[in-house]
């Protein structure tokens, strides 16, 4: 099974419980803080959320004042769970498209003059090759506007040793190196638990940033676990 159908499969299956397992979690709160504080206000703002799923961010940006969202993943299951949501607050602010964002977007009908925030939380921990990942970065900042800003989230060091301790309800696990970078199992000790296989690739950790340059991302900047709340 190729990697979009293996995490198509995945995300479908744990959509249900997704908003009530890991998105209130510690490390789940901590995520929706930071990435908060990396939109900033988004007061009449438009965005694009590559790997949007059941929406928890793409709420953030209308919280944020964000007036349009569109959502770009693979699992039409999640998205369900994002578009049952805003129908039940009676909002019509948010479209969902069905796709691949390591795949060309172009036959989607996408805003084509770009957005004034893109972001892509978690998108990249599942490329296994360069290319794959040049592929998802091409996708962000072709749908950005000039001056535009990206947000994301990303594994920054899988063998950290709070995920191997699961201090923090996440465990990586089954480390598999390959050239370039390594795969792993990730799993949230929430209830019920949620799992599924992941990737970093050696080049995203790299200092400085080398595959955010190569995508015309400029500025890079990492947002402090110090700065929230939760911490």
């Amino acid at each position: 099974m190729s990697n979009p159908e293996r995490a198509k499969q995945e995300y479908d299956s744990i959509a249900a419980d997704y908003n009530n397992g890991y998105a209130v979690t510690r490390p789940g709160v901590l995520e929706s803080q930071l990435i908060g504080l990396g939109l900033g206000d988004l007061t009449g703002l438009t965005v694009l959320d590559l790997g949007g799923g059941s929406g928890v961010h793409a709420r953030e940006a209308i919280d944020l004042g964000a007036v349009a969202v569109d959502i770009v993943d693979i699992s039409p299951g999640m998205m369900k769970v994002a578009e049952d949501i805003e129908k039940s607050l009676g909002r019509d602010v948010m479209r969902f498209f069905e796709a691949d964002a390591a795949k060309p977007l172009s036959h989607l009908p996408l805003r084509a003059e770009g957005y004034d925030v893109v972001m892509a939380n978690w998108i990249f921990d599942f490329a296994e090759t360069p290319e794959v990942l040049a592929a998802m970065f091409e996708n962000v900042a072709g749908n950005l506007k000039s001056g535009g800003r990206f947000v994301g989230v990303r594994t920054a060091n899988p063998y950290s040793e709070v995920l191997r301790t699961g201090k923090y309800y996440v465990t990586y696990k089954e480390f598999t190196p390959f050239p370039g970078g390594v795969k792993y199992t990730v799993v949230c000790h929430c209830d019920p638990p949620i799992e599924f296989d992941g990737a970093t690739l050696d080049i995203l950790r790299a200092s400085p940033p080398e595959a955010y340059q190569k995508a015309g991302l400029t500025d890079v900047e990492l947002v402090p676990y110090e700065a929230t709340e939760s911490v």
